[in-house]
Formats: C-alpha cells, structure tokens, sequence
C-alpha cells in the first residue's frame, strides 16, 4: 500500500494539516518540524499525489497537446518542440489525438479541466473549436496552433498559410504548368481558407481564373488524396500539377497516380505543404513548401507558459513557409 500523509502524521505525532503544510512548503509551520515532516516522509519512500497537490498550490506543472491526428508525422515534430520546452521548464505533457472529431475534441478538454491542467496547447479540428473553448475554458490558457484564431484575446502559433498555398502554386506557374488542381481538407478551418486564397492569388496574379470543380478534398487524410485523384481520373479532369493541402494528402495522391499508370512528375507535378520527414526519402523525394515544426511546438510551449506564470498576455505569431524543391515537380 503506498504510504499517505495519515501515515507520515502517525509516525510524527502531529496532525494530517500539518504533515500537509509541511510537504507543501506553506507558511505556516515552523522549519524545525518541516524538515523533521520532510525526513520521515523521505524515509517511508512518501510519494506525493500531483493532483492533490495541484490543488493546495493552484497548480499541477502539467500541461496538455491536443492533436488531431497522430499518425500524421507532422505532429510528433511539433509535439517534440512543446515537450522539449516543457520539460527544461519543469512541466510534463499530457498529449491527446482528438482523430479529427469535435466531440473527441471537446471531451478530452472536459477530462483536462477536471485533472486541472495549468494550460493547454491545441490543433483545433475547426474554427467552431476556438467558440467552444472561450465559453468552456474556465481561465485555463489556450494556445492554438496550425490555424489562426479570428480574436484579439487569442494566442497562436502558425505559418502564414496563404503564402504556403501561394508560394507553392507559383512554383508550379514557373514550371510552365497553367492547369493546376488544389486538393485539400475540411473547409472550416482557418489554414485550409487561407492556402486555398492563397492558391487562388498566385493564379489570378498570372492572368489564370481558378476553376471551382479544380478545388477538392473532404479531409486532411492521405485517403482524402487517393480518391480526390481517382475521382479526378474517372471524370476525366486530371490536371498537369497538384497542389496539396499537406504532405499527407500528396502521398495519397502519388500513390493513386502511380497505382492508374501516370508517371510522377513526368505525366503529373505534385507539391505538397508541411515537409514531413519521410517525404524526402529517395523514392518519395517529394517537393514541398516546409513548416519549421519544432519551432511552431516550441513557440506555442513558451507563450503558454509565460501566460501561466502571469509574464505575458495573448500572443500572436506568425512563421514563414519555405519552398523545398525536390523531384514531384517537372516543367511542363
């Protein structure tokens, strides 16, 4: 049986208050019978409870990420740059895959509430996220990431999402290419707006109108990118490029397009957003405009932490995107 304050009080001969002033460094006691509380708890192995003492000292050091999609290799980057920060800072993580649904969502933030997190760092699934967090948060911090939080009182940290969708379209335009599709994810999120009037600037800018039915996609997943493209072949609209909404789908676009006997980049150029690791392996070697993702983790990390120790108010922030041109794309 682990040993409890009772225990500690017992063999100190004082009462469960005091054994609890004492473990909890509260003022008032005496530093003699602090010690001689402190050593006999270290002699009876005494581990403290963090949320019992969370509640005594208003906060627990613990802090939660919330994800919507863990087996995306791009979250365990951003997810390393919170942990790192946190942990140098004497924080631990709880990490939490919403799997891109609201109520997984909105049930995991119920559960943090109630194990009394000190802050929270979150992928929303959409912009009805950042709605539902403001009436429900209680004064805990929220920090958002990947998407930007139409609200001056918010804090987040994300890439500038219409020059990721415009810097990669233009490279496309470069390459020659002038029928160019977008494939994408769910349209109530901020960044897939914002890298789709992106895509759609870099177009007009060179006199082309962007075709709506050249506009897909149903989610963020590599699904979303294997049937868009099927779609595409059985429609009989296959375009000469693909700009994808993340990585992710620009594998599942490859995938489709190989697996129907079109050649990548000879028959079809794709680019991708996000830069995971794998896809600059040899036999992906995928072209695609990077996010400095352990940053984006470490960034969100600091700001929370900075508005729990009461140091900071909101925070915005915005990183650059930036081409890396490897073998999906040819000119045309």
């Amino acid at each position: 049986m682990p040993v409890t304050i009772k225990d500690i009080a017992k063999v100190a001969g004082v009462s469960y208050a005091t054994v609890s002033r004492a473990l909890n460094d509260l003022p008032e006691i005496n530093e003699n019978t602090r010690k001689r509380i402190k050593e006999i708890a270290k002699q009876m192995g005494y581990t403290p409870n963090a949320v019992a003492r969370g509640l005594v000292k208003k906060n627990t050091n613990m802090i939660a990420l919330l994800i919507p999609d863990i087996s995306n290799p791009f979250y365990p980057e951003v997810a390393r740059g919170v942990e790192d920060f946190a942990r140098e800072n004497g924080y631990c993580v709880f990490l939490c895959n919403t799997n891109w649904d609201e109520k997984n969502e909105e049930n995991y933030l119920n559960i943090l509430k109630e194990r009394r997190v000190d802050g929270i760092i979150i992928a929303p699934v959409s912009i009805d996220t950042c709605d539902y967090v403001s009436k429900n948060k209680d004064d805990i911090p929220v920090v958002y990431i990947g998407n930007r939080v139409d609200d001056g009182n918010a804090s987040y940290v994300v890439i500038d999402d219409f020059k990721a969708g415009y810097i990669a379209t233009e490279y496309l335009l470069k390459l020659g290419h002038k029928n160019i599709a977008f494939i994408g994810g769910y349209d109530r999120s901020t960044s897939h707006i914002d890298r789709i009037n992106g895509y759609k600037h870099a177009l007009m800018e060179n006199g082309l109108e962007p075709d709506i039915n050249s506009i897909k996609g149903y989610s963020f997943r590599k699904e979303s990118g294997y049937g868009t493209f099927l779609e595409m072949v059985k429609n009989r609209r296959v375009p000469t490029a693909i700009v994808a909404e993340n990585d992710i789908i620009a594998l599942g676009i490859m995938e489709a397009a190989e697996k129907h006997g079109y050649d990548v980049p000879k028959d079809i150029s794709i680019i991708g957003i996000d830069d995971i690791e794998y896809g600059s392996l040899s036999k992906i070697n995928l072209t695609t405009v990077a996010q400095p993702k352990f940053e984006i983790g470490q960034k969100a990390a600091g700001i929370l932490l900075d508005i729990i120790s009461g140091n900071a108010e909101a925070k915005q922030v915005i990183l650059e995107p930036f081409l890396i041109v490897r073998g999906t794309c040819s000119r045309i």
